[in-house]
């Protein structure tokens, strides 16, 4: 294909470029006290682009790597070494030193810039392919002051990979998922019409990760309507609600545990804040409890609330909308635009509406496929279609429901924690012979890690100890909250150990809903 003179290729830096033309003095940024105009932070895109590939010499196609939590740096790192062809795989915060040690490697990083309250956890990681680790902070300051402020000159095309964000696989390893300009631009402008929630004059606040694909997402693309965004470097509740009512926010994204820690502060407390200034109000990555959906319409209007399905790959898949919350529970809406669906049954037919099937997504806004992982990115696709791993109906007015998981995928307080790699854990312990994990309910969380463990004959341990011992393998969030000790494990006709046996009594009376 030939393409036309003067083609412009859709890269999220140049869409941020795009909006300083609405104002080069307006506010881009927020963090705290710090702030970035939209001239100030293209300006240290450039520096971070320029600064990669003329400083450091890394070239298009090579890697980066980002550990920080949420702040005005960690924009400006992943925006600006893509522009410089450059993807940086982003690293959670939470992250544990396995962690860490496996996404550098793994995605072959020559640079790993860093929070300083990482940079002890960073530096004692050992990194096979990192030449150079850089704080931020004075350090990282310094790195920009040395670098040109032009503009890139490095082509970048719109299908070149903007950043790769870690999941973990169900083989336990975290997989990178490479997202490219275009689907993050195109995922921008269908958020934009979904939601109607950015333009110049819009305010969002984030207080999700940036190091997840929804909190980038969310943070980025009021940037591209010239709007503004303010970060929060954690969740706090109050601080949350003050932020709304100091900056008069207009749009804000979270998840169902920050919902729920949000209604812990109790009335009186939620009360104090004036937020009348939200127009919307999004929720993702895990299900919001109908419950949940009511209090926060009786709190905060009714008309703000959407609630919208997804993942990493499949990018943003869904939602359903204010006037549909309470008329179609459980249900997670319609597809976005430019977004089609099918369900399809075992023998890959489609199904018609009503019958439950497997979920499969073609769309704009779907990841190029795993990092170096040829055969499991083959895996994800049929005919060219996202398969999501979701069971799901859909009804005769076009809303979808998802109903189970092909695989046993636990969402807790938004993060997803795959089984494979909290058993994979237990099992270095000396005396487990065998270990199923599941997710059960939890009032907070949503789900809680939960172990059933078999030990060696002859040999103990307590449910405590285990806990420690995972407590010093694993990240927070994916740590199991509680074990149980049995003499073997149930298993399916194929010997395989039965997870749906063992978490069936904890879903008693409960609904589970998976995203």
């Amino acid at each position: 294909m030939t393409l036309p003179p003067g083609y412009v290729p859709l890269t999220v830096a140049d869409g941020i470029r795009a909006s300083m033309q609405r104002g080069p003095g307006r506010l881009a940024l927020r963090e705290g006290e710090r702030t970035l105009t939209y001239a100030q932070l293209v300006e240290r895109i450039d520096r971070v682009a320029n600064a990669v590939a003329a400083g450091l010499s890394l070239r298009p196609g090579e890697h980066a790597a980002l550990m920080a939590p949420n702040c005005l740096e960690f924009v400006e790192v992943v925006c600006g070494s893509a522009a410089a062809g450059v993807a940086a795989a982003t690293v959670s915060p939470r992250s544990t030193l396995a962690e860490v040690e496996e996404i550098c490697n793994d995605s072959e990083a020559r640079l790993l810039i860093v929070h300083p309250g990482l940079e002890e956890l960073a530096r004692s990681a050992a990194l096979t392919t990192v030449e150079e680790i850089i704080v931020l902070g004075d350090q990282y300051e310094h790195w920009l002051a040395q670098a040109s402020t032009r503009p890139p000159s490095i082509r970048v095309d719109e299908w070149d990979i903007l950043c790769i964000p870690y999941t973990s696989g169900t083989t336990g390893r975290p997989k990178g998922v490479m997202l490219p300009h275009r689907s993050r631009a195109w995922t921008f402008f269908a958020m934009a019409v979904e939601f109607g929630c950015f333009g110049p004059d819009r305010r969002a606040l984030t207080v999700t990760p940036l190091s997840y694909g929804a909190g980038f997402s969310f943070a980025v693309a009021p940037l591209f309507f010239g709007g503004s965004t303010t970060l929060l470097p954690r969740f706090e509740p109050d601080l949350a609600l003050a932020t709304v009512e100091q900056h008069a926010i207009t749009s804000t994204f979270m998840v169902p545990t920050q919902f729920s820690a949000l209604f812990a502060l109790g009335e009186r407390e939620l009360a104090r804040y004036d937020s009348s200034s939200l127009r919307t109000i999004v929720s993702m990555a895990a299900p919001l409890a109908q419950t949940a959906k009511e209090r926060i319409v009786a709190r905060f209007g009714e008309g703000l609330l959407f609630e919208a399905y997804g993942s990493t790959e499949g990018g943003w898949i869904s939602a359903i909308r204010p006037a549909d919350q309470l008329r179609k529970q459980q249900s997670v809406g319609h597809p976005l635009p430019c977004t089609n669906v099918r369900l399809v049954g075992e023998d890959g037919d489609p199904l018609p509406p009503g019958d439950i099937g497997e979920l499969h997504v073609h769309s704009p806004f779907m990841f190029a496929g795993y990092w170096n992982r040829p055969a499991e990115t083959a895996d994800a696709f049929r005919d060219g279609w996202y398969v999501t791993g979701d069971l799901a109906r859909q009804d005769d007015e076009g809303f979808l429901y998802l109903v189970d998981r092909r695989n046993d995928l636990i969402i807790s307080g938004g993060v997803n924690v795959f089984p494979r790699e909290v058993e994979e854990v237990l099992l270095r312990h000396e005396a487990v012979a065998e270990a199923a994990v599941f997710g059960i309910p939890d009032t907070h969380w949503g789900e809680a890690v939960h172990a059933t463990v078999a030990l060696h004959a002859g040999m103990h341990a307590s449910e405590q100890e285990l806990l420690d011992f995972c407590s010093v393998k694993l990240a927070g969030s994916k740590r199991p909250k509680t074990v149980d000790l049995t003499e073997r494990l149930p298993r399916n006709a194929a010997g395989k150990i039965s997870r749906r046996e063992l978490r069936e009594p904890y879903w008693a009376g409960f609904e589970r809903r998976v995203h």
